[in-house]
């Protein structure tokens, strides 16, 4: 493998919107239900217990009925009768024990186990509890029984029951609440599904309606076609689709204007390499030659100025760093001495003695200065002045570029910044992209952009267009 290649890029994978509805819906749901389970069973042993603790209680009621004071002692007196309401039945085992006030057991099962939290007596208050008994589990009542014998405490009244009746009937309960459910909630799930996909199916309309447009048909998208919830998504395609189309009819003006641009200079060439190849004198051929390179010039920088303005309009191809606006504006100045002098006029440079820095594009930097100072040596008469003045704010770094020309009117300020667009009146030689891409440059940098009357003492009012840059937040705080 070469050492510039790339390895394969694994794209995440794509997201449907039913899928994770289905997901954030069913995923709770399928994470509840054992919850769900858990909460039936014990509501379940709940509701089981309590019909046989009912049945334990009346026995307990039953048996206290037949304990009675014999000289002064408790005694139990219970027949076939009492034994055969308390005899085990064919599916649990019931256990009871009578214990008298000081311990002595006075009828019953003397294996049954006390409860294992006996609290201070209660009489008459039946309590419930749950031991161990010969290695079952057993659900154990309990209550006292005050037959006021002085010095004696409460009779103990105890029955206990196996589980088994009650596990049943818990099971019975589970089994009714839970297998419901294991029916209910697939046709659940489908039901959900189907109501899903029929809710997402005016997107997939939408969807269609999209992919059938033609590709030039950037007209908006109807808005009432769309679900509610989902207008402000097609509210913001509309926005999209507008500022697509005012790019689109933008540069299809712009392709339309520089063709028209670029015709009368090559028309021009064709001409007068057309005269050169007459049957011509010397100094007429010399002249169409001189002709040739002037009108190769113009269309020269016509398409330099195209492609520069093709670069500043790009946002990917403009890279922004620190760098010093004095030193940029003083050194494009002096690199314009000798065409000032050509046209004998006055090129001068106002400026600090400290950097003024600023986040820019050197080169857009450049060609902003060289444009304003290209528009200035054109529109200015012979003997005039230019000064290029840099100066700084307490948040602003301001360049300035003054001419002693005929100044631009008011009412044209605006307008000057439109591609291809010149001042009425005006006998200078250029193609109207000079401004155009003087206000690209500066929108990229942030910077403010204003056209105002010259201060020079000339006959002629002159202009003054002033570029406002953001200062650099080190440079603030070195200014402050």
């Amino acid at each position: 493998m070469r050492g510039g290649a790339k390895g394969p890029s694994f794209a995440p994978p794509q997201r449907s919107l039913l899928g994770e509805i289905l997901d954030w819906m069913l995923a709770p749901l399928f994470l509840l239900w054992p919850m769900s389970v858990a909460i039936t069973y014990v509501v379940a042993q709940n509701i089981a217990n309590i019909p046989y603790d009912r049945a334990l209680a009346q026995n307990l009621h039953t048996l206290a009925r037949h304990v009675h004071v014999q000289d002064g002692h408790p005694i139990l007196r219970i027949n076939d009768s009492i034994r055969q309401v308390l005899h085990p039945g064919e599916t649990d085992s019931v256990f009871w024990l009578v214990r008298g006030g000081r311990g002595e057991p006075l009828g019953g099962d003397r294996g049954l186990p006390l409860p294992s939290e006996l609290g201070p007596p209660q009489p008459g208050k039946v309590f419930y509890t749950e031991e161990t008994l010969r290695g079952f589990d057993v659900r154990l009542a309990y209550m006292w029984l005050d037959l006021h014998i002085p010095h004696s405490d409460p009779v103990l009244i105890v029955v206990a029951e196996t589980m088994e009746k009650r596990m049943e009937l818990t099971n019975d309960i589970i089994k009714g609440v839970i297998i419901p459910q294991f029916i209910v909630l697939p046709v659940a799930v489908l039901l959900v599904w189907f109501g899903l996909s029929r809710g997402v199916a005016p997107l997939n309309a939408l969807q269609q309606r999209l992919r059938a447009r033609r590709p030039d048909d950037l007209s908006p998208i109807d808005e009432d076609a769309a679900p509610s919830e989902v207008a402000p998504l097609v509210g913001a395609m509309n926005e999209l689709l507008d500022r697509l189309s005012a790019n689109v009819q933008a540069q299809k003006r712009f392709v339309a204007d520089a063709a028209h641009q670029l015709k009368t200079p090559l028309a021009g060439l064709r001409t007068q390499a057309e005269l050169a190849l007459r049957d011509a004198s010397p100094e007429e051929m010399q002249a169409s030659l001189r002709q040739l390179i002037m009108g190769s010039e113009r269309a020269t920088r016509l398409v330099n100025q195209l492609l520069l303005l093709a670069r500043a309009e790009n946002p990917h191809a403009v890279e922004l760093g620190i760098t010093d606006l004095h030193a940029i504006a003083q050194e494009q100045t002096l690199h314009w001495v000798p065409q000032a002098l050509a046209v004998h006029t006055d090129l001068g440079f106002e400026g600090a003695d400290t950097p003024l820095m600023i986040m820019g594009n050197d080169i857009l930097l450049a060609e902003l200065l060289n444009n304003l100072l290209d528009n200035a040596l054109r529109y200015t008469p012979p003997q005039g002045h230019i000064t290029v003045r840099v100066r700084q704010t307490l948040t602003q770094a301001v360049l300035e570029v003054e001419d002693s020309g005929p100044g631009i009117p008011a009412e044209e300020r605006e307008r000057v910044f439109d591609r291809f667009y010149r001042v009425l009146g005006t006998q200078a030689e250029g193609s109207g992209l000079g401004l155009a891409i003087v206000r690209e440059i500066a929108q990229k940098h942030d910077a403010d952009v204003q056209i105002l009357e010259g201060t020079s003492h000339s006959s002629l009012p002159g202009t003054c267009i002033r570029v406002m840059f953001p200062r650099h937040r080190a440079a603030d705080h070195d200014f402050a």
